[in-house]
């Protein structure tokens, strides 16, 4: 079998590097489906009456969500060759269904290993458009490249 490759020459990369953004509106019909992958199903994600009594505008994105596009961030980046080995972040902000994230990062750190070329990342999650915000900062994401 052959190795997956790295779309992302490693040998070259130096510290301040940005990475591609990667931006998503994130709609209800999202939220449902994370919900049903992740069997979170708290009311907070779905429910017009619950969230109109909390006076919340709209439906709240399920935090994991943040996690997971700084994950396909990084994929997206490197390529089939990323093996995530963590990923680090801490809210800030709610973030309502039919709101636009940007995900962003620069490299942090590059190691060389016996198993590959380990990059750390430091992210951060904003809401982009109007109501601009940051959503999740600061945030990092640790991939293995082989």
């Amino acid at each position: 079998m052959t190795p997956p490759v790295s779309q992302v020459d490693v040998s070259t990369l130096e510290v301040g590097t940005s990475v591609p953004p990667l931006r998503r509106t994130i709609t209800q019909t999202d939220m449902v489906a994370y919900a049903g992958a992740t069997w979170d199903w708290h009311q907070l994600h779905y429910d017009a009456n619950y969230l109109a009594a909390k006076q919340l505008p709209a439906a709240v994105v399920d935090g994991q969500v943040f996690g997971a596009l700084l994950v396909e961030q990084a994929q997206d980046w490197i390529g089939p060759a990323a093996w995530v080995q963590a990923v680090d972040f801490r809210f800030k902000n709610l973030v309502f269904a039919g709101e636009t994230v940007e995900c962003t990062a620069t490299v942090r750190e590059v190691i060389t290993t016996d198993e590959g070329t380990m990059i750390v990342l430091d992210c951060e999650v904003g809401v982009v458009g109007d109501k601009a915000r940051v959503a999740a900062a600061p945030c990092s994401v640790t991939v293995l490249v082989r």
